[in-house]
């Protein structure tokens, strides 16, 4: 009977022991546009980053130095592609240099589902003329 009790105490204990956490901070893996374009194309209506795992819903941190610098929101930011994918509708400015960050130390709501954030990512681009009508 004592080995049953100490086999019911002790397994459940040594299953536990060997789940590990995830404590590995989730990686930007690429955005549209691509880090440090030049010539976007103005008429883009969305930017988007890409994460290495999945990442928590409705939870997002796009940031901005100055507000010129970051563009026009035109809705709300949400998650596709299991949730690995970011897409933020906006309003872009021909010859405009865009400074974007993905989370910052005080920001940080884009994480992982296990809580994990993503670690500060400085995203910029350019945006080019406006195209010529046809």
């Amino acid at each position: 009977m004592l080995k049953k009790v100490l086999l019911l105490i002790v397994l459940p204990l040594l299953l536990l022991s060997s789940c590990k956490r995830d404590t590995a901070a989730p990686k930007v893996i690429s955005t549209n546009p691509q880090n440090a374009s030049t010539n976007v194309n103005p008429l883009m209506t969305e930017i988007s980053v890409t994460f290495s795992e999945t990442m928590m819903d409705k939870s997002w941190s796009w940031c901005y130095e100055g507000g010129k610098s970051f563009p026009a929101s035109t809705g709300d930011a949400y998650y596709i592609e299991n949730n690995t994918k970011n897409i933020l509708p906006v309003k872009l400015e021909p010859n405009t240099e865009y400074l974007i960050w993905i989370n910052l130390p005080d920001f940080d709501n884009f994480r992982d589902k296990s809580g994990n954030p993503v670690e500060p990512y400085k995203f910029t681009f350019k945006t080019g003329e406006l195209p010529k009508p046809e």
